[in-house]
């Protein structure tokens, strides 16, 4: 099936509040094109430098998620634009994502990356160290957190997956209620496991291979 085809067919069926990130990293303007013309406006890329150069060549009305691991001598490339970091795994992160937001007069939203994986490959707060954090988030004044992000284990038990997004949900629901509406978005779920992470609470979802076909990273 066509990269609109693909689209089109998710977006029928995921529930209206929950919000479809297009990972097109690796993938070429001509694809983040295709997908654009089907009204497709959010898309997410892993390597800063990558998504600056994408900015510059494509309509300006694209909202550009950060969705890989942040390298903090990056930020600045991106602190110009992008709408929506979903990987603060550390402290570091959020204090270089102010400095850059205040030089470029902006307010940069962002998303805390808790790790609740089985797999020590993935990065994020345990969930004590992001309640503790948000004890301090006023020191941040140009960073609003706006919610959590999280990768399951990847595993065919589907029944891990599912217990691993319940707890971050469980996580977000808490913090919700200190933090307020404005703490809205649990990113959670991707091409393989986003049906498990909408069951279980994800108001955003981040689909690459589902859309545009395996990534070539020749």
């Amino acid at each position: 099936m066509s990269v609109t085809e693909n689209i089109n067919k998710i977006k029928s069926e995921i529930p209206e509040n929950v919000t479809l990130v297009a990972v097109s990293k690796t993938k070429p303007e001509s694809d983040i094109l295709e997908a654009y013309n089907t009204g497709q406006r959010v898309f997410g890329e892993n390597k800063i430098q990558e998504m600056a150069a994408k900015y510059e060549a494509l309509p300006k009305d694209i909202e550009w998620h950060m969705i890989g691991h942040v390298q903090t001598n990056k930020i600045k490339y991106m602190a110009p634009f992008v709408s929506l970091v979903h990987g603060v795994d550390r402290e570091k992160v959020l204090k270089e994502l102010n400095k850059q937001a205040l030089k470029n007069d902006r307010v940069i939203h962002c998303l805390l990356q808790i790790h609740i994986a089985k797999e020590d490959t993935k990065f994020g707060f345990s969930q004590e160290e992001a309640i503790d954090l948000t004890t301090r988030l006023k020191n941040y004044p140009n960073v609003k957190v706006v919610g959590l992000m999280g990768m399951a284990t990847n595993t065919n038990d589907t029944s891990i997956v599912a217990g691993e997004f319940e707890n971050l949900n469980t996580l977000f629901l808490q913090l919700k209620e200190s933090l307020g509406d404005s703490f809205n978005t649990l990113s959670t779920g991707m091409s393989g496991d986003y049906k498990i992470a909408i069951a279980n609470g994800s108001t955003m979802i981040r689909l690459g291979s589902s859309i545009f076909g395996a990534r070539n990273y020749a």
